[in-house]
């Protein structure tokens, strides 16, 4: 009677799911080290390659400005609300600089003007299912929270918008006080805008992708013409589209954040850590350093004589120093020059 060998066991294998979900560090390597040239991830893409945002503007038609940006999984909607601080709501007392619409001003002067005044209101809501950790009914969370300080900060150190673009003026036809000078001009109010950042989904950078989403809802922002009327004694606004106005940024700083992921060293040869650009929801579980680089590239240039680094964020780890800090700053110019396009429209 013929006698068969006893079969060896089947080897023990994982979808690539259950293989990520319970052993994500191992797993995130293999990908790297798997393509020692072209240090591919997870998510197919190289370890400098950043995700091309999708942006739409003038989603929102109830909006003074509005943007959707889509950053591969990650989607968020900006939309800009204006309303008028009446001069007489201001709290304790302000005075004037006295500088007319439309006039140069002390860049320091006009920060701490829209910084004291608060006429930037940043607020970042997370949707149901945004993400895995986000349940309904819950107090805002930290994640949330900090996005909101990281944003007004940002916002108020690269004095992005102009405090005259948001002065509400009125100069009388004659002067009661002396007929043969002319008025002085006086402040009415200010608009103030309350940025609404609201996320749909989020698969990693957020930050990226909601200042991405206030950059071009800033530019996409109309404001009416706000005048002081003297028969009814306060602000109204004219109906007449083309009287208004759009916002002029002072610059376009554009955010770019990476990730270090910190391997262990099988042999001599291949690499021990990776610096991720962009990084997905699935490498910023794993990566513990990750690193904020903002950017402006005034006049529409990548050469580094018109560079501006506006600033830069670190935390966790110590693998990033100052010469791979360089080629961080590098990446961010090329990245300054794709998003750009995108934002007007070009790409």
């Amino acid at each position: 009677m013929a006698t068969t060998a006893p079969q060896p066991p089947p080897a023990l294998t994982f979808p690539r799911p259950i293989f990520a979900a319970v052993s994500p560090h191992p797993f995130l390597q293999a990908h790297l080290s798997a393509a020692k040239n072209k240090s591919l991830r997870a998510n197919g893409r190289t370890a400098r390659e950043f995700r091309v945002p999708g942006i739409n503007t003038g989603s929102l038609t109830y909006c003074n400005g509005s943007a959707v940006v889509r950053l591969g999984n990650t989607s968020v909607v900006c939309g800009v609300r204006a309303e008028i601080l009446k001069d007489e709501d201001i709290p304790g007392t302000y005075e004037y600089p006295g500088q007319t619409a439309g006039e140069d001003s002390d860049d320091e002067d006009e920060g701490s003007e829209m910084e004291g005044l608060r006429l930037l209101v940043p607020n970042v809501e997370l949707s149901t299912g945004s993400t895995p950790s986000h349940i309904p009914g819950n107090a805002p969370t930290t994640y949330a929270q900090t996005l909101i300080t990281r944003i007004r900060s940002l916002l108020h150190s690269t004095r992005l918008l102009h405090a005259s673009d948001l002065r509400i003026l009125y100069r009388s036809s004659t002067n009661p006080e002396d007929p043969d000078t002319e008025a002085e001009t006086q402040l009415k109010g200010y608009w103030v805008l309350y940025l609404d950042v609201f996320f749909v989904s989020i698969d990693g950078n957020a930050f990226d992708a909601s200042w991405i989403a206030i950059l071009a809802a800033l530019r996409d922002t109309l404001l009416p013409r706000a005048y002081f009327d003297e028969e009814y004694e306060g602000i109204l606004c004219s109906d007449d589209p083309k009287e208004a106005q759009r916002l002029s940024l002072r610059g376009l700083p554009i955010s770019s954040t990476f990730a270090v992921f910190e391997g262990r060293k099988e042999d001599d040869e291949g690499e021990a850590d990776w610096v991720l650009s962009d990084p997905d929801a699935f490498e910023e579980g794993v990566c513990r350093e990750t690193v904020s680089i903002v950017v402006d590239c005034e006049g529409g240039k990548k050469g580094t004589k018109d560079l501006v680094v506006r600033r830069v964020e670190k935390s966790g780890g110590g693998v990033v120093g100052r010469e791979t800090m360089g080629g961080l700053v590098k990446r961010s110019i090329d990245r300054w020059g794709e998003v750009s396009k995108v934002l007007e429209g070009k790409a």
